[in-house]
């Protein structure tokens, strides 16, 4: 979340950086000369807010992980998270703007649910996939080159011991707060909206499967029902339909 330019600086350990200050990425010991449990890494991230308190760990995978294993399942977690915020605004925006002139489908031609666009776009022979697997690629490459190690031996598939979960230095507004309290709760922000994008981004496209409808067609013809309901309730009850 910080600059470039503040983190080609100096790059303290997780340990370092945690709230606590007593976090340990390889098992060593804590300050207090005793090695670090996954849960109790877990416990000094962001993202422990209410109605949980404590931390939501209903399958118990907390007792058998490292903490090794605990940065790399919130690594995850906050790329989907990031993904599944873009995904959500671009059904919104992609059903609701599709005759908009700065996009694509100026002429109307690329229209209906989302989930079937990108089959459009390709349909009608427009160059397409081809930028948007090379802007992945650079994206991913990148988010490996800044926080992924080197896959060797027992390294394999392991973040770096100094990597900031979720930093990937792009912060071009520099919005990222200097207080580590203050950080701690924005990324606890990002976090819960980033779980309730990967739940919106799952129910958009179940029920876009279900009845081919865009997402705001569906919510008005369900709204529409409603009131067609009522009103007929009220002319029952005042006598004016059997």
């Amino acid at each position: 979340m910080r600059t470039m330019l503040n983190k080609a600086t100096a790059r303290p350990s997780v340990a370092v950086r945690s709230i606590s200050g007593k976090a340990s990425v390889s098992g060593k010991s804590t300050a207090a000369g005793k090695a670090q449990t996954a849960r109790e890494y877990a416990a000094t991230l962001p993202g422990i807010s209410e109605p949980f308190p404590n931390i939501f760990d209903p399958a118990n995978f907390l007792e058998t992980a490292s903490v090794r294993d605990v940065r790399r399942w919130r690594e995850s977690e906050i790329i989907h998270g990031r993904v599944s915020m873009l995904a959500a605004l671009g059904f919104v925006v992609g059903e609701n703007l599709e005759d908009f002139p700065a996009f694509y489908n100026f002429d109307g031609q690329i229209s209906g649910p989302a989930i079937y666009q990108f089959q459009q776009v390709e349909a009608r022979g427009a160059i397409f996939w081809e930028p948007l697997l090379l802007a992945i690629g650079l994206a991913e490459s990148w988010r490996v080159a800044v926080g992924w190690a080197t896959p060797v031996g027992n390294g394999f598939n392991q973040l770096k011991d100094d990597y900031e979960l979720g930093n990937l230095l792009f912060d071009p507004l520099n919005l990222a707060p200097t207080d580590p309290e203050e950080l701690k709760v924005l990324q606890t922000k990002e976090l819960n909206n980033g779980r309730l994008a990967m739940i919106a981004i799952a129910a958009f496209t179940a029920q876009e499967l279900v009845n081919g409808r865009e997402i705001f067609e569906h919510l008005f013809i369900g709204v529409e029902n409603e009131v067609i309901a009522e009103a007929t309730l009220v002319e029952k009850e005042i006598g004016l339909i059997q």
